[in-house]
């Protein structure tokens, strides 16, 4: 990598068009390619077929990256622009302010394919994030599903969001393209018509994700998850369609990062046994997939399925923490038998902040 940088000046003298394209961005790339081939690379050493490498017409190269210098954010007339060297000054349209304390390191321009330009910009903040409570007071286990989305040990089961509607029109507009010429004017449109509707799916998907991640992460001291194989259920011919759109690695992903951000423990524990052993005496009962209940032969604790998973990752996560829950472990407290279910519908609406209140309410009607 470190050769083929040095060799970018000769590079702009053998292509004239390099020399419109601002240093940092070729050197970017540079190591945007190297990345990609080392990851080639590994999937090739585990057995994977790689095939042949294809060249990508610049035309098709739709991000580039600006780093640590050749950009700025400047205000004219009220109006936010992002000046690039060598390109333009784009008037853009910020989602979100950024700190005045943050310093911005490189910002990345991207073309979806519904046709929209994005700027991602990478920060750095001086203040470091919270440290972790060393007893943690306010804990909490999640069990993720497919027909509940989390369980936790707060008695709140949080349902599944509902995109059928989102996948209806999205079937539809691709039986609509299947049905246009290829190349054609009416194929392109209808193309970005297609790729709206994933976008729509993708963003409602991960503002449901943010805001119950974000729910936890604030409102507990500790919060225990699975250690999930998320590629290798997927990989499991039943029902993966389900379990891939429940981006379950999305969620814990953000989780972990929201959890270091607001100073929160986030342990994640062996899930292996966590539905099976009971939450109250531990002893293990084989239980298949459709059976939703916990009812224990020896000890005769029944609970949701998923609420009884919830306990035994909280308890794990305990043990792992180093801090008990309470005076006495949590398996030999008095368990709730009872959840409250709230909609996914009402975390989006009303935002993560209140799901409490939200599970008031649905318990009210």
């Amino acid at each position: 990598m470190t050769t083929l940088r040095s060799e970018l000046p000769d590079l702009k003298e053998w292509w004239d068009g390099l020399s419109d394209v601002y240093s940092k961005v070729l050197q970017t790339v540079v190591e945007r390619l190297f990345d990609n081939l080392n990851e080639l690379a590994k999937l090739k050493e585990n057995g994977y077929d790689i095939g042949q490498l294809k060249w990508k017409p610049p035309r098709e190269f739709r991000s580039f990256t600006y780093s640590q210098s050749g950009f700025e954010l400047d205000k004219k007339g009220g109006q936010t622009v992002l000046p690039l060297s060598k390109l333009a000054n784009i008037p853009i349209r910020l989602h979100r302010a950024i700190p005045d304390e943050a310093t911005l390191k490189q910002v990345t321009i991207k073309k979806e394919p519904t046709g929209e330009w994005f700027a991602t910009f990478g920060v750095e903040m001086d203040h470091e994030p919270p440290e972790p409570p060393e007893k943690p007071e306010k804990c909490v286990g999640i069990d993720v599903g497919i027909l509940k989305y989390t369980h936790d040990t707060d008695g709140t089961a949080v349902g599944s969001f509902d995109l059928s509607d989102e996948r209806k029109r999205l079937e539809r507009e691709q039986r609509k393209l299947s049905r246009k010429q290829h190349g054609s004017n009416n194929y392109e449109k209808q193309r970005r018509r297609v790729a709206e509707c994933h976008a729509d799916l993708r963003r409602k998907r991960r503002d449901f994700l943010h805001k119950l991640s974000n729910y936890y992460a604030r409102e507990y001291d500790l919060v225990a998850v699975e250690d999930l194989d998320v590629k290798g259920i997927t990989e499991s011919p039943s029902d993966s369609r389900n379990t891939a759109s429940a981006a379950w690695r999305t969620f814990l992903s953000l989780l972990e990062y929201k959890c270091e951000r607001e100073g929160t423990h986030f342990v994640a524990v062996n899930p292996r046994g966590t539905t099976k052993e009971c939450a109250s005496c531990g002893v293990s009962t084989e239980k298949p997939l459709w059976v939703r209940e916990h009812s224990c032969p020896s000890c005769g604790f029944e609970v949701d399925r998923g609420a009884n998973a919830a306990w035994n990752i909280l308890s794990r996560g305990a043990k792992q923490v180093g801090e008990g829950l309470s005076e006495s472990p949590p398996v030999e407290t008095a368990l709730p038998t009872d959840t409250d279910s709230v909609s996914a519908k009402r975390v989006v609406e009303a935002g993560s902040p209140t799901l409490k209140e939200q599970t008031a309410s649905a318990v009210s009607e």
